[in-house]
C-alpha cells in the first residue's frame, strides 16, 4: 500500500503552514519543493527539496513523482494540468479549488486567452486578495482529500 503524501509547488504557496498542521494530524508526509531555499518545520515528516532555477524544475520534479497517492498543492495550472495527466490522487490550488480532469480543459484554455491579451498590451486584472475565507476552503480541500485516499488505501 502506497501511503498518501502531499507534493507542495512552494516557491509562492501561502499556505504552507496549513499543508504542515493537517500533515501532522493525519501522519502524512509533505514535500516543500522549491526553486530557492524556504525554512521548513524542522519535522520528520517535512522534506525541502531544492531544484535548480531551470525553467518549470520545481514543476518538472513535482510532475515525475506523482502517484495515486499524491495531493499536490499548486497555483499553477499547467503543472495542475500534468499532474491530473499523471495520476495525481488531487490537485488543489491554494484558495482550496480543486483542479480535476474535468475543470483542468477550462482552466488552461482560460490561462492562454488571459496570456494572449496580456501579450497584446491589454490591461487585466489579476486574481482576487487571497483571504480568510480562501485559507478555510483550502483547509477543508485538503483534509478532505487525504481522507479519501486514506480511506481508498485502506
Amino acid at each position: 500500500m502506497v501511503q498518501p503524501m502531499i507534493l507542495v509547488d512552494a516557491d509562492a504557496c501561502p499556505v504552507k503552514e496549513e499543508i504542515y498542521r493537517v500533515a501532522y494530524r493525519l501522519n502524512v508526509p509533505v514535500t516543500v519543493v522549491s526553486n530557492a531555499h524556504l525554512r521548513v518545520p524542522p519535522h520528520p515528516l517535512v522534506s525541502r527539496v531544492v531544484v535548480d532555477d531551470g525553467f518549470d524544475a520545481a514543476d518538472d520534479w513535482i510532475a515525475e513523482r506523482v502517484t495515486t497517492a499524491s495531493v499536490v498543492i499548486t497555483a499553477d495550472i499547467l503543472l495542475a494540468d500534468r499532474c491530473i495527466k499523471g495520476g495525481a490522487g488531487a490537485v488543489i490550488a491554494p484558495n482550496g479549488k480543486p483542479f480535476t480532469a474535468s475543470s483542468i480543459g477550462n482552466a488552461v484554455a482560460v490561462r492562454a486567452i488571459m496570456s494572449d491579451l496580456r501579450a497584446g498590451g491589454d490591461r487585466i486584472g489579476g486574481p482576487p486578495p487571497f483571504g480568510k475565507e480562501d485559507r478555510s476552503r483550502f483547509l477543508s480541500a485538503l483534509d478532505a482529500a487525504l481522507v479519501r485516499i486514506q480511506r481508498q488505501r485502506s
